[in-house]
């Protein structure tokens, strides 16, 4: 039987929205497996070779997208795995709240060394933005610059004003000013 146009495009390969950042590369992509190809896309995020991945999806995101061995199966590559699940369209409760400093501080020291962090949602797009936007600020960029560039190679970046209030509410160091004399 030969596929149909609609049954490739289901199982197109995941494609991850990268840019540079602090000396790195940051990527947004869709969950692994959610287009239908678990294992294709397992091996594309493996070849990438990112120092960590951050997963922002729900279990049960990952039972319906058949990657709930997601955790171990990026972890037995010797990649950093983080599991942060935050409700399709919402923002991160007080548990990540809680956690994120440390999380930022890992992922902003792997990308000020060079290193590749993958940042996923189940689409791609809003939560990831999200997080991604926040990683972005935090490692000193302008916050419109920021969210201008992310939008660039992903347009979808950020879905909600909840999720971009909590982008924005990223700490930054305060700005010096250097004047020149002329």
């Amino acid at each position: 039987m030969t596929p149909t146009p609609s049954d490739q495009a289901a199982r197109a390969p995941m494609v991850m929205h990268a840019l540079p950042v602090g000396g790195g590369i940051l990527a947004i992509a869709p969950l692994p497996g959610a287009g239908g190809d678990y294992a294709g896309d397992l091996a594309h995020v493996h070849e990438w070779t990112p120092a960590m991945v951050i997963s922002l999806v729900t279990d049960v995101e990952l039972l319906q997208a058949g990657a709930q061995s997601l955790g171990q199966d990026i972890q037995d590559k010797g990649t950093r795995w983080v599991h942060l699940p935050v409700a399709d369209f919402g923002v991160p409760g007080p548990e990540m709240q809680e956690a994120w400093p440390e999380i930022s501080h890992r992922a902003r020291r792997a990308l000020l060394g060079g290193g590749r962090v993958l940042v996923h949602c189940r689409g791609g797009c809003g939560r990831s933005g999200m997080v991604a936007l926040r990683l972005m600020i935090e490692a000193d960029e302008a916050p419109d610059e920021a969210l201008a560039r992310l939008r660039g190679v992903r347009p979808c970046a950020v879905e909600t004003d909840a999720q971009m209030a909590w982008a924005m509410a990223a700490e930054r160091k305060p700005v010096q000013f250097v004047r020149h004399s002329g």
